[in-house]
């Protein structure tokens, strides 16, 4: 049995939570793909993930930076990016390739028009034929009535509000 999870929310943790959910996983044997919608900067994770046999990833190839900074020809080759990679990993789960999806801030792709919506919907609303994992920020109310597991990650304090810039392997 295959389930749906989503973890959401302005608190630090969403993808570290979901890329637990990929080492353990991992670690049983299960293949696991991951989406990552949103990103194109190095991060550690990418260098970890790749050492294991049965994780692969997808994402942009290369940082399109914040949405309200792109141009409409980054917006339109970035949904199109979006779109090819989640086409990709639709078919692995369709052909029984992969036991785990995670959706790395699809609930962001989707909420900023930059994938394409229905196929989106299409996938979390059927059937789930791999484990579905997703985050996000302000998920609409669809994706928790799909989801079979629902965190809400919620920020209480974070050094940012101090000055404090991001870190590599803190918050990168």
């Amino acid at each position: 049995m295959f389930l749906k999870h989503l973890y959401f929310g302005t608190g630090k943790g969403k993808t570290t939570a979901a890329l637990g959910l990929a080492l353990r996983a991992s670690g049983s044997g299960m293949r696991v793909h991951i989406v990552q919608f949103l990103k194109g900067t190095d991060t550690g994770e990418l260098h970890s993930l790749e050492r294991l046999e049965n994780v692969t990833i997808s994402r942009c190839d290369r940082n399109y930076g914040f949405s309200f900074k792109m141009t409409d020809k980054d917006k339109a080759d970035i949904t199109n990016c979006h779109n090819s990679n989640l086409k990709a990993a639709v078919e692995m789960v369709d052909s029984g390739k992969v036991d785990m999806l995670i959706l790395d801030e699809i609930v962001d792709a989707y909420n900023l028009n930059l994938v394409d919506r229905d196929a989106v919907i299409s996938l979390i609303s059927g059937e789930p034929q791999a484990e579905i994992v997703m985050t996000g920020h302000n998920p609409e109310q669809i994706f928790i009535d799909c989801a079979d597991y629902v965190s809400e990650i919620k920020a209480i304090k974070h050094p940012f509000e101090k000055g404090i810039s991001s870190r590599k392997g803190i918050e990168y």
